[in-house]
């Protein structure tokens, strides 16, 4: 028997929910920086005679997290690929949640002035860089623990996470929002989300302590222990033998990046300071596609199981090219149920790319650097695609006053993905081990 079939191995399941409840903690954690940021942060920790001025310094502030999520890859990928995905994925959700839970309790600018901003920016680094270990780690050890066969599903359940959180985020302030007082929800009423982060943590770090280290981990460090010593730290390593990779990981990150904060953060921008709305409505809005996005992302998983990640991901970047000006159309209308739906079907074409992702970028690195490959690839496209966009997308309302131009933008980091995806190989199928030695000796001949 090998040592893979005699480590110790949580049943699949486990390590879904483990992975599932860690990453939607997370995500609720980062998403609710992004909603506060919309309707709160501008006002309390940027004052400013321009509502839309207020926004982009905001923003500004929210892009930092994205700034930082690279490095946390990096640093999480070295880690996670020398001593496991478990340790890093218990540090991952202390560093989130205690970020979080502070910035509950933060003065705000009427209070001390700009260290206000300045300690909210502090925070929202540690955010970032503790997301930038965090997906890494559950995407891997899931696609490390489930069969080739039914990979694109099983790795899709973390992936879900991000609109869990957003779903988890959204609700909590929507309610807020209907039993509080714009008064009161400004005053206090938004601290309680950020303080409900403690209690989330504590959940999160008693399932995770449950699951077994990844199985191929296991194995693929035993090998490396009765081998020669690996010096290249392991980013070092995938950058120089995997580089190729990395590029076509962030290229195909990139429309679906930008996409999901414009449908989800910029939304609220959108409808509350262009079309007049109440922020109300656009919380409501993003909950309801939030939901269908929860469900319809292990179905784009099952998808790519059957036909490929390739023609899924296309589906998705092709679909989102063409929405973005029937999004703002809708929008413009002013109906809610008009909103509601742009707002579902556009995350439902999100999630035919972010459903296949995690098993598709897993895929692409052999085990002694997947950690530090994925992690780099996905986390270095989020600075310029989800840091960026609600900043370029503010800065083009406010130039144009219109909601064509950021399609337009849509449009072409929508391009850049079909690119990547486009030359990228088929993955489906293969064997995790095997793609080990598949990079290995693709680098050989390179």
């Amino acid at each position: 028997m090998s040592t893979t079939e005699s480590a110790p191995r949580t049943p699949i399941g486990r390590v879904v929910g483990a992975s599932l409840i860690g990453t939607t903690i997370e995500w609720y954690d980062f998403f609710l920086f992004g909603t506060a940021a919309a309707i709160v942060f501008n006002v309390l920790f940027f004052p400013s005679a321009d509502p839309l001025t207020g926004t982009l310094l905001a923003f500004t502030t929210y892009a930092v997290g994205f700034i930082a999520r690279p490095l946390g890859g990096i640093v999480f990928g070295h880690f996670g690929d020398r001593i496991g995905r478990k340790k890093l994925l218990v540090i991952s959700l202390v560093m989130m949640g205690g970020a979080t839970f502070a910035m509950g309790l933060l003065p705000t600018y009427a209070t001390i002035g700009v260290a206000a901003p300045l300690l909210l920016a502090l925070l929202r680094l540690v955010q970032g860089f503790a997301l930038g270990g965090e997906w890494g780690g559950a995407v891997l050890i899931v696609s490390e623990h489930g069969d080739a066969k039914r990979r694109g599903f099983w790795a899709s359940w973390p992936q879900a996470g991000a609109p869990g959180g957003n779903l988890l985020a959204t609700a909590v302030l929507a309610v807020l929002a209907v039993v509080q007082t714009d008064e009161a929800f400004m005053s206090w009423g938004w601290r309680i989300p950020f303080l409900l982060s403690g209690l989330l943590v504590v959940v999160g770090l008693w399932i995770r302590l449950s699951v077994a280290e990844s199985p191929v981990f296991v194995e693929a460090k035993r090998r490396a222990d009765q081998g020669p010593v690996q010096e290249s730290p392991p980013a070092v390593e995938v950058v120089r033998k995997q580089w190729r990779e990395v590029l076509l990981a962030m290229g195909a990150r990139f429309g679906e990046n930008v996409s999901y904060y414009v449908i989800t953060a910029f939304i609220l921008v959108y409808l509350t300071t262009f079309v007049g709305l109440p922020k109300s409505l656009g919380l409501n809005a993003v909950l309801i596609g939030s939901a269908i996005h929860f469900v319809s992302i292990p179905l784009w998983g099952i998808l790519s199981d059957r036909i490929g990640r390739r023609p899924v991901y296309l589906i998705g970047a092709v679909g989102m090219a063409a929405w973005g000006f029937v999004f703002f159309t809708m929008l413009d209308t002013g109906s809610f149920g008009l909103i509601a739906l742009a707002t579902t079907v556009g995350l439902v074409l999100h999630g035919a790319m972010y459903g296949p992702q995690a098993a598709f970028f897993s895929e692409l690195f052999g085990t002694r650097v997947r950690y530090s490959g994925a992690s780099i690839g996905y986390q270095l496209a989020s600075i310029v695609a989800g840091g960026l966009s609600p900043l370029i997308a503010t800065a083009l309302l406010q130039q144009f006053s219109s909601g064509t131009p950021i399609a337009l933008y849509l449009v072409g980091s929508c391009v850049l993905t079909c690119i990547a995806i486009g030359l990228a190989r088929e993955t489906r199928g293969v064997s995790l081990t095997e793609s080990e030695d598949t990079a290995r000796d693709e680098a050989a001949v390179r």
